[in-house]
């Protein structure tokens, strides 16, 4: 099974940004549409994006449309999620997980990371 480590989490102000990574360990890293999550408090988890195992094929909640991109780099094993335009309501803990395939809602990623924090300050 991929281990899956998130990292690039921190303290940004609205309007600035930040870039999370997702470190997968294991060979098969590339057979896998790989997705972002994340959960603010006292709600529950939500689909933020997700990308196909090639990278050819991207999906985006609609409150992150044009502002968050996803990305993979296949021969480095991780995936990338670069946040622009932060608002404080992308405060949250941010996971990235695993699927047989993309979709626009996420549906069917599991194998979850241990999450980073990120704080939007307004």
């Amino acid at each position: 099974q991929v281990q899956l480590v998130e990292s690039g989490g921190g303290l940004a102000q609205a309007g600035g940004s930040l870039r999370l990574s997702c470190a997968a360990s294991g060979r098969t890293f590339s057979r896998y549409a790989m997705g972002w999550f994340r959960q603010a408090p006292g709600k529950e988890r939500e689909f933020v994006a997700t990308i196909s195992w090639s990278g050819g094929t991207t999906y985006y909640a609609d409150s992150v449309k044009g502002r968050f991109t996803i990305s993979r780099d296949n021969p480095k094993n991780t995936v990338y999620l670069q946040m622009n335009s932060l608002k404080p309501e992308d405060t949250a803990v941010y996971y990235c997980a695993t699927g047989a395939v993309a979709s626009g809602t996420g549906y069917g990623m599991n194998n979850w990371g241990k999450g980073t924090l990120v704080t939007v300050s307004s």
